[in-house]
């Protein structure tokens, strides 16, 4: 009988090392990494805006929420300021998705063993290996497409002010980054992507995992996995589901892990985004680092500066891995090259 006291459910699929072939991998993460970003980016956008708002002198904020935000963006900058900063991110983003999505399969590949589960803890350990490869491109994205998202916040509020701001450019500010601290200039802000990356790949991948095992299976024996379900210390079943996740149970799967993820790191986004951010004016409080920009923030706007955008953030990450996951299940490069799934 079952009991309520349910403490583990571990899902894997066999491993087999004449199956697991990383380059179509590579290439199917950098396709749903583009479809997605293209799809979600004016969200995002919002989300690093409303991050980054400062109280003014009489303690209002230039967005009162995500649909102020958006309705005001466009305003201002129409259509196309919407993907201020998309060029870059939509660039990058294709290694950065590859990486991610590929490498917690390479590492769930070689960290499981031979004919035994993954259990959760090798999840979260694969999960981890993933989120630290990817920061080595992320950070520099990151940084370029914050910058570029920000810079339509600072000329607003440099307008209402009675001042302009020069525009500025991806290319503009990476050649400003490097000339003054070199290429390390591209990785301000490393400590706290890295913390986030890792953080969220740790949640993120063993709830997809176990999350996509539950849905119903495609009819084409394109995979063979085994569901541990330990009910009690003497009570173990032991299910066997034959193929991939249909499409929808990917995407739907990918939407709630995503959403899920991009919350609990939510506080860890802020402060990336803020330490990443544009300098506005000299009254702006600048950041050292992470424990200096949690103890100001915490200090000067309290803990619930930590979720501001965090809504913003669940909307535009759960579309984005539901969208990505799909693309990278649905096996586009292994198609064209001819490779077995």
């Amino acid at each position: 009988m079952a009991s309520s006291n349910a403490v583990q459910s571990e899902v894997t699929k066999l491993p087999s090392s004449d199956r697991f072939s990383l380059l179509p991998k590579i290439i199917n993460g950098g396709i749903a990494g583009i479809i997605g970003v293209t799809i979600v980016f004016p969200l995002d956008l919002v989300k690093t805006r409303l991050q980054n708002q400062k109280p003014g002198p009489d303690g209002s904020f230039m967005y009162r929420s995500m649909f102020d935000a958006f309705r005001k963006t466009y305003a201002a900058e129409g259509y196309f300021g919407m993907y201020r900063g998309s060029a870059v991110n939509i660039l990058l983003i294709t290694p950065e998705k590859a990486i991610k999505l590929a490498a917690n399969d390479q590492f769930r590949h070689w960290l499981a063993p031979p004919g035994k589960p993954l259990t959760l803890i090798r999840e979260m350990l694969a999960g981890a290996g993933a989120g630290l490869f990817q920061i080595v491109v992320t950070t520099p994205m990151e940084l370029l497409k914050i910058q570029m998202q920000d810079a339509g916040r600072v000329a607003a509020q440099a307008k209402l002010e009675g001042k302009t701001v020069p525009k500025v450019s991806a290319t503009s500010l990476a050649r400003e980054l490097v000339a003054s601290k070199g290429l390390l200039g591209l990785y301000r802000g490393v400590g706290a992507t890295g913390m986030r990356d890792v953080t969220f790949s740790i949640i993120y991948f063993p709830m997809f995992a176990r999350l996509n095992a539950l849905g119903p299976r495609k009819k084409d024996g394109s995979g063979i996995y085994f569901t541990f379900l330990t009910l009690t210390s003497n009570i173990s079943y032991v299910f066997i589901l034959l193929g991939d996740a249909v499409f929808w149970c990917s995407f739907v799967s990918g939407c709630a892990a995503g959403s899920s993820a991009a919350l609990a790191v939510n506080p860890i986004d802020v402060i990336k985004t803020r330490l990443q951010a544009i300098k506005k004016s000299d009254a702006e409080v600048e950041y050292k680092g992470v424990v200096d920009c949690f103890m100001k923030t915490l200090r000067n706007e309290g803990p619930l500066a930590f979720f501001r955008g965090g809504a913003c953030r669940m909307i535009v990450i759960a579309p984005l891995f539901g969208i990505a996951q799909t693309v990278y299940y649905l096996g586009v490069a292994e198609r064209i090259m001819g490779v077995k799934k």
